[in-house]
């Protein structure tokens, strides 16, 4: 392995290899940061234009683009509220809130470390362990993988705000939203009204834009305000130090890392699994939970950490087993094919440069990022704060509406946005959560199916959920979480009947 690594090095620092990872990184920041445009459009897009080119320069784009935008999510959802990817609602919880306590710059600047922080530590993952943990996702069959689902959807119970009813209302909407479409175990469509365009489900894109970003342009439109946000809180110059608080975030970084990692190289479970799980962790270890979710930038650290460990690690089973470990790593496969490379242990044998070359160009795009992505790359974004609100809502709602059209190009997409958006405005009114619903929609599926195929191969004895030591060990872990708020919930309710008395 180290001499194939060594052997890589000239062709990665080739000026034009180079260029390309740096022009992945920049163009994933773009799309990143366009609500409506995803990583996976991105590099689906890059593909048929790499097309005859050479396969490390092809490649160096898409590392470049997968980490830049997985991080470029994150400055519409700490600047404006409006998540840029799915990853990154996560990071609103708390991004946004800091810059409306005018600490923006230092959000943007514990957002870019922290993924930066986990990107590294997930491509040193990938040129490092892929062998050994290639073997530890073997051992996850359809039962471990519907209790990974429920630990996500455990998660829920650090997101729900301050009323448990309202949060688990929301989680309950997302989990039925989540059943939209036919039944892959039956061919059963389910929900879908008579409607063609729902036979897939709810198109996720779709989703998230109408829930995150109506909201914020209908308050804007109500408010009819003439002057942007305050210069005092836009505030884009350096605040502070992130690294010099090292030992503040050290231990956030180490956990979300590891959990993101772990969560990538499961095939499948790659994604949004990974911040909202990182989350949750950061805010359970918090000496003061009670501050996630109103400006801690513990919540931002460890979204993003979180988020970016998992980008290197869900290529560990794409490259070795040729099963994606998430839907970018997906369309990172079909653009190995696409140049002819196929994925499994013959790619470390046939094509050990290429391969190789591009776990090193994951690396190499991580550092890069620190570079563009930070303040210089986020000043620009960020001035369309300073634009007054009756400039900006009818900015944001053509945005997002060319964003979500573009994906399908339907105009039901259109007026699904729309109608969700104006929902979504009257439950974020009544102070219904939006994040739970989000982790339902993308966690349910993942344990409908994965159950039913578990039950599937033992005969449906349900006994099989818990038949080997890594279920019973992340069924424990489950258990543990959801157990955690309900023991704080029956602790102060004895100390308000103490009270009473």
């Amino acid at each position: 392995m180290i001499e194939a690594l060594i052997n890589a090095l000239p062709n990665v620092f080739d000026p034009a290899n180079l260029f390309a990872v740096l022009l992945g990184t920049v163009a994933g920041l773009i799309v990143g940061a366009l609500p409506g445009l995803t990583v996976t459009t991105g590099i689906a897009v890059l593909i048929p234009l790499s097309f005859g080119l050479d396969p490390l320069f092809a490649l160096g784009m898409m590392a470049g683009m997968y980490n830049g935008g997985s991080y470029g999510g994150a400055i519409p959802a700490i600047l404006l509220r409006v998540p840029g990817t799915p990853a990154s609602v996560a990071t609103l919880l708390d991004g946004y809130e800091m810059t409306r306590q005018g600490k923006a710059a230092y959000a943007i600047q514990v957002a870019v470390v922290s993924g930066v922080i986990g990107s590294v530590l997930s491509a040193i993952a990938l040129i490092t362990l892929a062998p050994i943990l290639v073997k530890v996702s073997l051992l996850f069959g359809p039962a471990e993988y519907f209790w990974i689902a429920l630990l996500g959807l455990a998660t829920v119970a650090s997101l729900l705000g301050d009323d448990f009813l309202k949060g688990l209302i929301a989680a309950i909407l997302g989990l039925i939203i989540g059943t939209m479409g036919t039944d892959i175990s039956t061919g059963v469509e389910r929900y879908t009204f008579g409607r063609l365009e729902f036979a897939e489900g709810l198109d996720l894109v779709v989703l998230l834009t109408a829930l995150f970003a109506i909201p914020p342009v209908v308050r804007m439109i109500e408010e009819a305000s003439r002057t942007g946000m305050p210069r005092e809180l836009l505030n884009l110059r350096r605040q502070g130090s992130v690294l010099r608080e090292w030992k503040r975030f050290l231990p956030v970084w180490a956990r979300s890392s590891v959990i993101g990692i772990i969560i990538g190289i499961l095939p499948g479970a790659g994604g949004s699994m990974s911040c909202y799980l990182a989350y949750n962790d950061a805010k359970r270890h918090s000496k003061d939970p009670e501050s996630f979710g109103k400006g801690n930038p513990e919540g931002v650290a460890a979204s993003e950490c979180g988020n970016g460990a998992d980008n290197a690690s869900s290529l560990i089973p794409a490259l070795s087993l040729g099963i994606p470990g998430s839907g970018v790593a997906a369309v990172i496969l079909g653009g190995l094919l696409v140049h002819g490379l196929r994925p499994g242990p013959q790619l470390f044998t046939d094509h050990p440069d290429v391969v190789y070359g591009f776990m090193l160009q994951m690396l190499l795009s991580s550092f890069i990022l620190i570079m563009v992505g930070g303040l210089a790359a986020t000043r620009i974004f960020g001035q369309a704060l300073r634009l007054p609100h009756v400039v900006l809502a009818p900015m944001i709602l053509l945005f997002v509406t060319v964003g979500v059209y573009a994906v399908n190009n339907s105009m039901f997409d259109l007026y699904l946005l729309l109608g969700i958006g104006l929902v979504s405005y009257v439950m974020e009114r009544l102070e219904y959560p939006s994040a739970p619903i989000i982790l339902g929609v993308i966690l349910g599926p993942i344990a409908e199916s994965q159950l039913s195929l578990a039950l599937t191969i033992s005969g449906d004895h349900a006994v099989a959920l818990i038949s080997s030591p890594v279920s019973m060990i992340v069924a424990g872990l489950t258990l543990f979480i959801l157990a955690t708020p309900l023991w704080g919930m029956w602790k102060d309710s004895k100390r308000a009947a103490v009270g009473l008395n």
